[in-house]
């Protein structure tokens, strides 16, 4: 029996080498401050577990959940939103809620594009963005986030022929890998390039809460006409620390929104009711966790930046997101530095070129361990002499 085709051309998980080099270091008995990795390293907070508790035992948590998931969640991510960022949300019409949205993310593709159909892409951007093409059998084509855009896209820069053929585009601000951020100005340029274009717009909003010098992220739905070309999609997982829990939301366009839950309706019962009213604590119980989290990766960034200058190695400080995307010295490529690091420093890197072809000359680092531990690995880096 042989896999399918389209089983075949999905994307390498660029990851899963990367896993194997580190528990090959591990496993050789080395102390690896490993700042490859994307996993928050905090525990979710204790009144979201208690929820989780409580609702476990319930039997009613116990049956199949409603289709598209429980009334009281869409009521919670539509309150997050107005809130948050005084956007209107309607929980009947405008609110699907996801597995994660690494699920959403893959399933919008399916949901809006036939065979041969052209999305956009950023590149260095998010990799599992390119299963969803896969998946769906449509084109896709990468636009450039560079530093001297401050690593936002230029619109009139993608080719004439792609912006008439293209149905689909993401985004995401706070941005993965390169932690930088976009104001209302350029979303209202995104909204006015769309309609302009005839393209749909999803912005993943992974790292929504996560922005530093008190600098709030914006919402692209914060920007006039949103909702009449986009959605935005919002995962549970950075902001609560809960990435293993699977779950998120899309909010926005209705049409959109009805598309994403009809695809549901055929590969899910929903979620765990029990996860859903977690997830609920979460998004309207008292927000002090968050602010927390926040000034933990505030500290940890600028130690990690601090040290980094320290020892030659110019940077920038990230704005958002818990990644720091930082140039490789001249001589090395990504692959070549990161590997450098791990052999010689016992620390771990991700190279920039796992992201796309404009990662290349970058790597990123997490903010994801403690300062004391960026601050070993930044010293370690710096007795190499590179810098």
């Amino acid at each position: 029996m042989e896999y399918s085709e389209k089983l075949k051309k999905l994307p390498v998980q660029f990851f899963a080498s990367l896993v194997a080099k580190v528990n090959q270091a591990l496993a050789e008995g080395r102390d690896i401050i490993n700042l490859g990795q994307g996993n928050p390293d905090q525990p979710t907070p204790k009144h979201i577990v208690r929820a989780l508790q409580q609702a476990v035992e319930d039997p009613n948590m116990h049956k199949y959940s409603p289709f598209r998931g429980l009334q009281e969640l869409r009521e919670a991510a539509a309150s997050f939103y107005q809130s948050q960022y005084g956007v209107e949300i309607d929980p009947n019409r405008e609110v699907a809620i996801l597995f994660g949205t690494k699920t959403g993310l893959v399933e919008l593709p399916l949901c809006l594009l036939n065979e041969g159909d052209l999305m956009l892409l950023p590149d260095p951007g998010y990799p599992d963005y390119l299963s969803g093409a896969v998946l769906a059998s449509v084109n896709y084509k990468l636009f450039p986030l560079e530093a001297k855009n401050q690593f936002l896209p230029e619109f009139n820069s993608i080719p004439k022929e792609q912006v008439e053929a293209a149905k689909l585009m993401y985004l995401n601000y706070p941005n993965n890998p390169t932690g930088a951020t976009a104001d209302l100005r350029f979303f209202e340029e995104t909204v006015r390039f769309a309609k302009e274009n005839d393209i749909t717009i999803l912005h993943d909003f992974a790292y929504g809460a996560i922005g530093f010098d008190d600098n709030k992220p914006v919402s692209f739905l914060e920007a006039e006409g949103a909702k009449d070309i986009g959605v935005e999609m919002y995962t549970l997982s950075k902001t609560y620390n809960m990435a293993g829990w699977r779950v998120g939301f899309a909010v926005g366009n209705a049409k959109i929104i009805d598309a994403l839950n009809l695809i549901q309706d055929h590969l899910y019962v929903s979620l765990f009711p029990a996860i859903q009213k977690a997830a609920v604590a979460a998004l309207t119980e008292e927000q002090s966790c968050v602010d927390e989290l926040i000034n933990r990766y505030e500290n940890r960034r600028n130690a990690l930046v601090e040290a980094c200058l320290e020892i030659g190695w110019k940077v920038k400080a990230p704005a958002g997101s818990f990644f720091a995307w930082l140039p490789v010295p001249a001589g090395y490529t990504s692959e070549q530095f990161a590997d450098l690091l791990l052999e010689q420093a016992d620390v771990v890197v991700a190279p920039g070129n796992g992201f796309g072809t404009y990662g290349e000359g970058y790597v990123r680092v997490g903010l994801l361990v403690d300062e004391e531990r960026l601050v070993e690995a930044i010293n370690r880096i710096g007795q190499l002499n590179i810098f």
